[in-house]
């Protein structure tokens, strides 16, 4: 501690004396220029805030590096004007060559920050931490220029508490964060590689794919922690305890939790349910279309099914793996509907069997191959009872949509060849008591 507080006050004697304040004037106007268009390019940036997200990475480091990288380049650039206008005038220019020196670091060190978030991705969280991560990694490379990492470490290595036979420290947590944080980093990059080159496989079905990239994530997430733990000393076998209190854990007050993930990897690989699917929850056989929806993305933990209204339902993965589920496009997305339809004892069947044929003409979306036909199923107590059954192709776009219209057509054409649908009738007889019963 002592050898810090040396230090500091050298420095502020060094910074007293007159050439010292001279460098420091001029190194204060360039950055205020600095600043100013780093202001200026900020306020174009917020009014172009409201376009399109920009996904190639070469055009994100582009843009970001115009609005961040180009103030800092303005600073250097006129801090080596006045370092060179300095040193004509036989001006002691140490500090503005120190400044330049690490005001170069800082844009070494954002170039390479901006060109690792912009191969990870648009949605990598490394992009909103981009300025944190280039300052803390530019403000260590300023204390070892500057003679004061050594002591800073040696501080904070002295500051700590005894665990048993292991000593905890400021400076070793700083160690063991910076380290995991660096090989998970390493892993995020490759894990991002892996699922570009495999979202290129196109000659494998895209649940496979998301599913093989799922996997790559966690393995190799779950692979960089154990190499940094490694790496920054800590004895794993230590944690021995530890797992096995996280496995008893998850057996016990987890088990729903990982079901559902092992439940989303088996539904990945087995490509039963894909994500463009049509599926009904209910559960029941036929063209049933109680819960019907959309798959639009499948989870680590749950499928997302939009339905009908537009509203996304969450469901678990377990659920779908241990119920049945109706998939109407699973192997091929033509399905066949029923219409049931009851005529009058007094109208001719054999005309409305016809007529029901001729409502399904014109209808763009049944198909003709297989053709529509009907059926007499049954004579009933209220009518006879047929029914027309019809083939469609794109169960997406809606399956009561299109029963509504063969409907509508039925019913006109019905009232045009008086056709009559029956209502359910009762007949009920009141037989009067017995007068020995009065």
């Amino acid at each position: 501690m002592n050898e810090v507080w040396r230090r500091i006050e050298a420095f502020f004697d060094i910074v007293s004396t007159r050439s010292v304040l001279i460098e420091i004037g001029v190194l204060g106007v360039c950055l205020l220029v600095g600043g100013l268009v780093g202001l200026e390019l900020g306020r174009r940036n917020q009014r172009q805030k409201n376009n399109p997200p920009v996904a190639l990475a070469w055009r994100y480091f582009a843009t970001q590096g115009n609005a961040v990288v180009t103030p800092i380049i303005v600073m250097f650039a006129l801090v080596m004007v006045a370092n060179s206008s300095l040193q004509a005038a036989h001006f002691d220019v140490t500090l503005l060559g120190a400044a330049a020196r690490l005001i170069l670091a800082y844009i070494v060190v954002r170039i390479g920050v901006l060109l690792f978030a912009a191969t990870l991705g648009g949605k990598a969280w490394i992009q909103n931490w981009e300025t944190r991560v280039a300052l803390l990694i530019w403000l260590a490379i300023a204390a070892e220029y500057l003679g004061w990492l050594d002591p800073i470490i040696a501080t904070l290595d002295s500051v700590g508490i005894a665990a048993g036979k292991t000593r905890i420290t400021v400076w070793s947590v700083l160690k063991l964060l910076f380290t995991l944080t660096l090989f998970m980093l390493a892993a995020a990059w490759i894990s991002r590689w892996v699922e570009r080159r495999v979202k290129k496989l196109t000659s494998v079905a895209m649940s496979t794919r998301i599913g093989i990239a799922k996997f790559a994530n966690a393995f190799l997430i779950a692979l960089s922690i154990l190499i940094g733990l490694n790496a920054a000393g800590v004895d794993l076998t230590a944690l021995t305890v530890l797992t096995g209190a996280v496995g008893l854990g998850l057996g016990f007050g987890l088990q729903s939790i990982a079901a559902n993930f092992v439940s989303g990897f088996v539904l990945l690989m087995d490509r039963s349910i894909k994500p463009g699917d049509v599926i009904s929850l209910s559960g029941q056989a036929g063209t049933s279309t109680e819960n019907f929806g959309w798959v639009q993305e499948l989870r680590g933990r749950y499928v997302v099914v939009r339905d009908r209204d537009g509203v996304e339902m969450l469901v678990p993965n377990q659920q779908l793996i241990s119920n049945a589920v109706i998939n109407w496009s699973y192997t091929d997305p033509r399905i066949r509907l029923k219409l049931p339809i009851r005529v009058s004892y007094k109208d001719d069947p054999e005309l409305a069997l016809k007529i029901l044929l001729e409502a399904c003409e014109g209808q763009a979306r049944v198909l003709r191959d297989p053709p529509p036909v009907s059926r007499l199923m049954h004579f009933s107590d209220s009518g006879i009872e047929l029914e027309l059954r019809f083939w469609i192709s794109d169960p997406q776009e809606g399956v009561n949509n299109v029963r509504s219209e063969v409907n509508r057509a039925i019913w006109r054409l019905f009232k045009q060849h008086r056709i009559t649908i029956p209502m359910a009738q009762r007949e009920i007889i009141v037989h009067s008591a017995p007068s020995d019963l009065d």
